[in-house]
């Protein structure tokens, strides 16, 4: 059963009555089919309307759903005949990010992501989807073997940021977040980049510096978490719902300031209510991305990256 957040309450309640009235339908003692409909009916058209309005806030809590499609979904669900490779051949292998070479459709690619877990196990292991400075020398690896065997690039991003720890900072975490930044502005092949769920700070950027950049329709991307940005300004996280207004953080608001270039839709309530529906969907708009750059130069490629982040920001 889908796990319910806390502007979803009244959703929730209906969803609750519907399965009390199906168990006493079940025991034989009742006909209640034409109410659960009726209920049915009210929760799908409570469901659609909230989130038709949903606020930046709101939308963050979305993104960042547990059961939210995560990149070993994507992977199952949208390549084939992946080959994980790992190690940064310096320190380690980070598991916050993971990345190898796969087939999408017809085209084989090189597909890097991150991967925040599913249980408190794999979250652990995982990191949360928070990369360390191996991670990110390890996504660079990567995408040197795309631009030398020619093969595009599909980037994964959902993290809430890049580890902050001691030991991080200490293996050199913000030279790894830009030279990362900076491969992906120098790649020679295509690079479409995903916002799947979080796209937090640096983190996010290092691995999504795309002349493509995507978004999923509740997916978030901003230089810090509403919560940061909250305890910045008002020393207070509570007010993390007007910094998440105000940072326009949304794929509606970062569209039109030209930081991202599409919105991938979502099934009605999120793609954690039908990730197999997302998944496809997202693989039919990176397919498109991927076959409209198939035919530029190298140069061209480059020159498109540079005019597109250079123009952000200007009126």
């Amino acid at each position: 059963m889908t796990s319910f957040l806390d502007f979803e309450k009244p959703i929730a309640a209906l969803e609750s009555r519907i399965l009390e009235l199906r168990d006493t339908a079940d025991e034989g003692s009742l006909d209640l089919e034409s109410e659960i409909e009726k209920l049915q009916s009210k929760s799908a058209k409570m469901l659609q309307d909230t989130y038709a309005r949903l606020t930046p806030w709101q939308k963050t809590q979305v993104a960042r759903h547990p059961e939210r499609p995560h990149f070993k979904d994507f992977i199952v669900g949208l390549f084939d005949e992946f080959v994980p490779l790992g190690g940064d051949r310096n320190f380690g292998d980070d598991q916050a990010i993971l990345g190898g070479f796969a087939q999408l459709g017809d085209r084989r690619v090189v597909v890097i992501g991150h991967e925040k877990g599913q249980d408190t196990e794999s979250r652990l292991r995982h990191n949360f989807g928070m990369g360390k400075p191996e991670g990110y020398r390890k996504a660079i690896r990567l995408m040197d073997l795309a631009d030398r065997f020619s093969l595009p690039v599909v980037t994964l991003v959902d993290t809430s940021g890049a580890f902050p720890g001691v030991s991080a900072e200490e293996r050199g975490q913000a030279e790894a977040i830009a030279r990362s930044t900076e491969k992906c502005l120098s790649l020679g092949v295509p690079m479409v980049a995903v916002i799947v769920g979080e796209g937090g700070s640096g983190g996010a950027v290092a691995l999504a510096a795309a002349e493509r950049v995507l978004m999923l329709e509740h997916a978030v991307y901003s230089v810090i978490s509403p919560e940061g940005c909250a305890s910045i300004l008002w020393r207070t996280g509570d007010k993390a719902d007007v910094a998440a207004d105000a940072m326009k953080i949304t794929a509606q608001n970062l569209l039109k300031l030209g930081v991202i270039d599409r919105i991938v839709n979502e099934p009605v309530g999120g793609a954690h209510r039908d990730p197999a529906l997302c998944i496809a969907n997202l693989g039919k708009a990176i397919g498109e991305e991927l076959d409209a750059l198939s035919a530029m130069e190298r140069k061209e490629l480059r020159s498109m990256r540079r005019e597109k982040f250079l123009k952000i920001g200007t009126l």
